[in-house]
């Protein structure tokens, strides 16, 4: 069963589209409809406002932290077509980083595993992804943009959990999932393209790593469907119906271990979904948004 822990009044004046704890779980990242990104230090079951970052000029859609090991780093995204990085340093949050090389909303930004170093991946609605890279050698950042990605629009961007190998899943406007591999030459490069949804991809999230012999995608669609994708052996992605929801399904998002899988969607409901061990999946919870009970 789910419970409501806490809820936190964030004092934003439109629609919130995202919020993201820190690595350590003492800090809150907020975005909204009202341009504004804000940070909040928790303990103790409190919240207190530590930060307001103000330089979006249109709704921020996602926000995403950095590992530890490269400081407080924190990225966010727009529909106003940027992307910003930002980091603080003696308790001031400031622009590290503005990357404005798409021509439309940035949806999706997510961060490589510390491993690989700072990385940023960004998808778009004028269907390029960049993949943003900190070179420590001259202090700059580089940028590589993989153009027609998705026709329409990149909806969400995941990477793999496995810190050997730099790949990452998209999902887009086209109802496809695609799989993306850096190459030997430093480039990005399509492994693989997944069909199995009817309408726009909402949304990705690659599993934490199960070891080097499987490797688990799950994808969510305006087609309301959860679709789970494996791929053993390094064989093919091999798609599997989790559920079909009565509504559009938005995000899907997987515990630290990889076992359970969070569904939230156009139902107003967050449900829990684990593999059994004849990899049936079963729903484990089912609570209504706001309630502070089993719904």
């Amino acid at each position: 069963m789910v419970t409501v822990q806490s809820t936190v009044d964030t004092g934003h004046e439109d629609m919130i589209h995202d919020a993201q704890m820190d690595f350590y779980g003492t800090r809150l990242a907020t975005c909204s409809s009202d341009r504004i990104v804000k940070i909040f230090d928790v303990k103790d079951g409190t919240q207190t406002l530590a930060a307001e970052l103000r330089s979006h000029e249109g709704p921020v859609w996602q926000v995403a932290w950095a590992h530890p090991r490269f400081g407080n780093i924190l990225a966010s995204c727009s529909y106003d077509r940027r992307v910003i990085i930002w980091q603080e340093s003696s308790g001031q949050w400031s622009r590290i980083y503005e990357y404005t090389n798409h021509d439309s909303s940035v949806n999706s930004v997510a961060w490589a595993p510390h491993e690989l170093g700072l990385i940023l991946v960004c998808g778009s609605s004028d269907g390029a992804i960049s993949v943003l890279t900190y070179a420590h050698a001259n202090n700059s950042w580089e940028a590589e943009k993989i153009n027609n990605a998705h026709t329409i629009g990149c909806n969400s961007v995941s990477w793999s959990q496995a810190s050997n190998q730099k790949r990452f899943v998209s999902g887009g406007c086209d109802s496809l999932v695609k799989i993306w591999r850096q190459g030997e030459d430093g480039h990005w490069n399509e492994e693989a393209k997944l069909e199995s949804h009817s309408d726009w991809v909402r949304d990705t999230a690659w599993a934490p790593s199960l070891g080097p012999s499987k490797q688990v995608i799950a994808s969510c669609s305006q087609d309301r469907r959860v679709i789970i994708w494996t791929c053993k052996e390094g064989g093919a992605w091999i798609p599997k119906v989790l559920h079909t929801f009565e509504d559009v399904v938005w995000h899907v998002s997987w515990s630290v271990c990889g076992n359970i899988l969070a569904v939230s969607g156009g139902d107003n409901k967050v449900s829990l979904w684990k593999e059994t061990l004849n990899e049936e999946w079963v729903c484990i919870s089912d609570v209504q948004k706001g309630a502070g009970a089993q719904g």
